[in-house]
């Protein structure tokens, strides 16, 4: 019977032992934990058969510097994120994307055997209504309007035309299937907005107190809650279209 070595990748800061302590107790592999980003080198050369990602490739290594310089054209004031923000903004975000991308695809090729599989999910992204949240709590005085425009998301969704030209600008992979799906395909019942806020803010929570502090973390995210469910009829049918990226790549 053959045995399977799976490696669980994070940042150092990561919690290590609470993943552990959350593994089945009779798995049948051996599981190990390896620190740092995955935007650089994490394994030996050819080391490994089989690499996942899911719902961390939206993150970037950092956010586009000028989006905080008040003498450049992407300053983006009064918005945490590039969606309805200028086309320099719009920008700025594909134009970091594609050099951590270039990056990430470039290390797990030479990590990857020949031969060897790499799956990806990534998520379809929109943080409108934080910024609004964000801007409603600047303009009541419990944030300053300096914090929110010194703040954005250093997150991006690809497209699959995205994607694709950067496969094929790296020559490592070939593309064995890559589609859109929708996000809400397993799930039973509508997305209550008290499940979408306990959701992002597992994902965003660290990000945002880091800048604001975590005071406001309460209040920030039951009004992104109120927000959500004001417009829960027009989210439920965004919620079912297919915004979520799934790519499978084989090493050559």
């Amino acid at each position: 019977m053959p045995e399977f070595q799976v490696f669980f990748n994070d940042h150092a800061s990561n919690d290590f032992n609470t993943l552990f302590a959350s593994l089945p107790p009779k798995r049948l592999y051996f599981a190990t934990g390896v620190p740092g980003s995955f935007y650089g080198r994490l394994f030996p050369e050819s080391s490994l058969q089989l690499v996942h990602s899911s719902y961390a490739l939206q993150w970037l290594s950092k956010f586009p510097e000028e989006l905080l310089n008040k003498n450049s054209t992407a300053w983006n004031k009064g918005r945490v994120h590039y969606t309805n923000a200028l086309d320099e903004v719009a920008h700025a975000y594909p134009t970091q994307f594609a050099k951590d991308m270039t990056i990430f695809l470039d290390t797990r090729a030479k990590e990857l055997v020949q031969g060897g599989i790499m799956v990806l999910i990534m998520p379809g992204v929109t943080f409108d209504f934080l910024g609004l949240s964000l801007m409603d709590m600047a303009k009541e005085g419990l944030i300053s309007e300096a914090q929110v425009d010194s703040f954005n998301f250093p997150v991006y969704a690809a497209s699959p035309k995205e994607m694709t030209q950067l496969v094929e600008r790296n020559g490592c992979f070939v593309i064995e299937k890559m589609e859109m799906t929708c996000p809400r395909s397993r799930v039973d019942g509508p997305v209550t907005a008290q499940a979408l806020t306990m959701h992002l803010r597992a994902g965003l929570e660290g990000v945002i107190s880091k800048h604001f502090g975590v005071e406001i973390i309460d209040e920030l995210f039951d009004r992104f809650r109120k927000k959500h469910e004001e417009f829960s009829s027009f989210l439920e049918s965004k919620y079912k279209e297919a915004t979520q990226l799934f790519i499978a790549l084989k090493r050559i």
